[in-house]
């Protein structure tokens, strides 16, 4: 009798943390299926968008077979391979980690490649604007002289202004080709070169005088942000030196005392210890970055 009194009770506590679950779920449901699609479908759309910026043909279920194969594969072989020279449950830990990761990792990768686009047009828009205000002063279109600049300069800034041609021709007014380039390079330079554009080819004006101003303001703000991205080079290296420090400290106590250190792998605390030293050590990092880094 008891012991039914006892199992009635756990079942029906069961069924009561069952049904709040139920309930907290069904009230924020809209919100649970909108970050489930933004991990999984929203990645794909976010690397689409990306590939679309930087002129690359990607097509959706390639990417989706991609996301899945890092995921699934990356933490299937982590977790096969440091289950047999370790543990087990590290193992299913790592594969975790390692699954996560991958599926994840394409977001900053995509992000550092536009990124690296953008930064090469900027570094190219001195050229570009003086191929321009020469090309004007010659007696050119704003077409033609455009014209010029995909001619002699290389990618991206050809390739963004050949675009503005080819809208152009067929029949989307130059200035909203313009301001379609500001879109899609979202930088403070390229934003002082549209609206100048713009703004003279209405009330007008001397586009080449303009041009060789925003030429010298460009120059000027390269050259500070060089400097600022020398110094926060050096502090994001003294930050990947120590969150580095444990890992090599580690290697060295592992090659001294091989069988020290393994228990660290195999022992339920040992795994937690070092659970948790990765976890305070990403987050130190994560610190400094956000200290270190400057929005130049």
């Amino acid at each position: 009798m008891e012991g039914l009194i006892g199992l009635f009770d756990q079942t029906t506590l069961i069924a009561l943390i069952g049904l709040l679950i139920f309930f907290y779920t069904y009230k924020y449901s809209q919100g649970i299926f909108d970050w489930i699609e933004n991990q999984t479908i929203g990645t794909r759309t976010f690397i689409l968008e990306k590939c679309e910026f930087l002129m690359i043909e990607a097509n959706s279920d390639h990417i989706t077979y991609i996301l899945l194969g890092l995921s699934l594969g990356g933490g299937g072989i982590s977790f096969v391979l440091i289950g047999i020279f370790i543990s087990w449950g590290f193992g299913l830990f790592v594969g975790f980690l390692v699954g996560f990761i991958a599926f994840k990792i394409p977001r900053p990768i995509m992000n550092k490649l536009v990124e690296r686009r953008i930064k090469k047009y900027e570094g190219q828009m001195v050229d570009g604007l003086t191929l321009l205000a020469n090309g004007l002063r010659a007696g050119l279109s704003v077409p033609q002289a455009i014209s010029m600049v995909v001619d002699e300069m290389p990618d991206p800034i050809s390739a963004e202004f050949n675009l503005i041609l080819s809208q152009n021709r067929i029949g989307v007014p130059i200035e909203e080709c313009f301001d379609n380039l500001a879109a899609r390079v979202k930088t403070q330079d390229n934003d002082m070169f549209v609206s100048s554009v713009n703004i003279l080819r209405e009330t007008g004006g001397n586009l080449a005088e303009t041009f060789d101003t925003i030429i010298g303001v460009i120059r000027e703000r390269v050259r500070l942000k060089q400097k600022v991205e020398t110094l926060v080079a050096q502090g994001l290296f003294q930050g990947y030196t120590i969150a580095a420090m444990p890992f090599v400290i580690g290697g060295i106590f592992a090659s001294s005392d091989p069988q020290g250190m393994s228990r660290m792998m195999t022992h339920p605390l040992g795994i937690a210890m070092f659970v948790g030293a990765v976890i305070m050590d990403a987050i130190g990092l994560i610190v400094i970055m956000k200290i270190v880094k400057v929005k130049t």
